[in-house]
Order: structure tokens, then sequence, then C-alpha cells
């Protein structure tokens, strides 16, 4: 899945404004500019996009964690360089969602995805742990998707 679809789906699912994401952006203190951002949430096919990188995407998922709950007061490795991978993307928006283990297993149940607890704690397993699972594209998007639904509200845009 691109980095911009995620991304995307995010926004849409969580009913983020462009100034939510900019303001996600500020707190993670990365300078974004509006119309950079238009380009990222455009479909590939339209004018004027532009790929999402690895870190962008990062950033802003780091910058959702402090826009919905805050800054950590413990936490403080702005410099350490983590790949972005599925399971953390779980896990970013695990957190900034404060989402228990109920609420995971309805996202994904509404993403028709039917997780035991097992399977469902070993996406967010640290990698290298004897149960760790690879969360897979397939697993991802039935997550933002059933984020979507979790999430909606009953009005279109």
């Amino acid at each position: 899945m691109k980095t911009n679809d995620i991304l995307y789906k995010i926004q849409k699912a969580l009913n983020l404004t462009q100034k939510d994401i900019l303001k996600a952006y500020e707190l993670a203190e990365y300078k974004m500019d509006a119309t950079h951002l238009d380009a990222l949430l455009k479909r590939y096919q339209d004018k004027d996009y532009k790929q999402c990188s690895f870190e962008e995407l990062g950033v802003f998922l780091d910058g959702l964690v402090i826009l919905k709950r805050g800054p950590s007061p413990k936490k403080d490795n702005k410099n350490a360089s983590v790949e972005l991978t599925n399971n953390l993307i779980l896990k970013k928006l695990r957190i900034a969602l404060e989402l228990k283990e109920p609420e995971t297993e309805i996202i994904f149940s509404l993403g028709e995805v039917e997780l035991s607890k097992q399977q469902m704690a070993s996406l967010f397993r640290k990698e290298g742990h004897k149960n760790f699972k690879e969360c897979s594209e397939t697993l991802l998007l039935a997550f933002l998707d059933g984020l979507d639904e979790f999430y909606f509200t009953g009005e279109e845009e």
C-alpha cells in the first residue's frame, strides 16, 4: 500500500481537516506547507500529485500521537531513526487513539478480519519477539477500513 493511501485513509477515517494534519506536523517539529500536503492527499492520477515519503508519514503519525494525547513526558529520542513498518503504523494509531484491546478487536472485525487475542497481541509485539507477527498489507488495509467504519459519524462529505 502506498504511503499516500495510508495518509489519506487516516485523514478520512478520523475526519481530520487540513489544519489538523498541519498541526500534527507542527507538533512533531516538521515543516509542512499546505500546498505540499494537498499534493500528498491527491490521488496518483491527479495533476500535482506527490509521493508521500515514509519519513513524512512517520512524522505525521508521531504528530498525531502528540495531537491526540499530548507530548510524552518521558520520551525524548527525536534523533532515533526507526524504519516505518505496517506494525509500527498500527502501534502508533493505537497509541494516538488510545485504543484498548476490545476497540482494536472491533475495528479489525469492521474491516472483516477476525483475529484471536493472541494473533492481535502478536501484531503489537516487538520485532524479534518469539510471538511477533508481521502485519501484512491486507491486515493494515482492513484495519484502516475498520477505523473508517468505527469513527463514521453518518455524515458524508
